[in-house]
């Protein structure tokens, strides 16, 4: 089953049943509500990746560190989801925090997708735009650990050794040219560089699967391969995920990612190509 859905598969979607989270946020202005309020797609909820899909922590935790179950449960819950659900999640950011949301529901079990190209494909094709806040009765859907497949500081120092480990950042930060977040730059020795604006076309829609899979293969990853991705705190990453679901490729994700890796002392930094 695809990870994404159209505008048409949507539209058709919102003539039964389904949530539609809006999940816009960036790193220079987290707090989208007020975007939210002015617009968006009719019955969606405002999803605030911060403190619904993040949680506070340490630095050595990361800057996103991954949310219980229950924090991640009850906030479904309060955006009205029920067990058996279809829901769907947007932003316009080319789906990367979108993706957040994804990775956590769908590790919780839950029938979510992401709409390819979001919110600016939304308005493009004419969709109907709504003002205020959407709300709904409480909901009461249970979800499994969201955690399964995340891997911890020291399975992600390992991970090159079995498989690909995929850092999701740009070539630069990669490097260690330029660390504009964290306080050391470079990457986690071993880890190959695919950043994942890659797979994203200008429009912001998902390349072609085979072009996708092409760049995956390029960098070691084929049908079977142990793969894992991480970026600066956990969000990006999680994008990388779904393209690789969506290539027919399960992935696991560091969600403590470099923001975690170089706060933590002793952890060997690589830097270059």
């Amino acid at each position: 089953m695809s990870q994404m859905v159209s505008m048409a598969e949507l539209a058709e979607l919102m003539s039964s049943d389904v949530r539609i989270l809006d999940v816009r946020w960036s790193l220079g202005q987290p707090d989208r509500r007020a975007d939210y309020l002015e617009g968006h797609i009719p019955g969606a909820v405002y999803v605030d990746l911060e403190s619904e899909l993040s949680r506070p922590g340490r630095p050595d935790e990361g800057r996103h560190p991954l949310p219980s179950t229950e924090q991640v449960q009850d906030a479904a819950r309060s955006w009205g989801i029920n067990d058996g659900d279809v829901v769907v999640a947007y932003d316009d950011a080319g789906g990367l925090p979108a993706a957040r949301a994804w990775w956590l529901l769908r590790q919780g079990g839950v029938d979510v997708r992401v709409l390819d190209g979001g919110w600016a494909a939304w308005l493009a094709a004419g969709g109907d735009v709504e003002t205020g806040s959407a709300e709904y009765t409480r909901g009461s859907v249970t979800l499994q650990d969201v955690a399964g497949r995340s891997l911890t500081i020291d399975e992600a120092a390992q991970f090159p050794a079995s498989g690909v480990l995929l850092d999701v950042r740009t070539p630069e930060r990669y490097r260690g040219e330029v660390e504009p977040m964290d306080p050391i730059a470079g990457h986690i020795p071993g880890a190959v560089n695919l950043p994942t604006t890659t797979h994203l076309a200008e429009d912001g829609t998902l390349r072609d699967l085979d072009e996708l899979r092409r760049n995956f293969a390029a960098v070691g990853v084929l049908d079977g391969t142990p793969v894992a991705a991480y970026c600066g705190s956990g969000i990006t990453a999680a994008h990388t995920a779904l393209v690789l679901a969506e290539a027919g490729i399960d992935a696991k994700l560091f969600h403590g990612s470099w923001s975690q890796w170089s706060n933590t002392p002793g952890r060997p930094i690589a830097t270059g190509e």
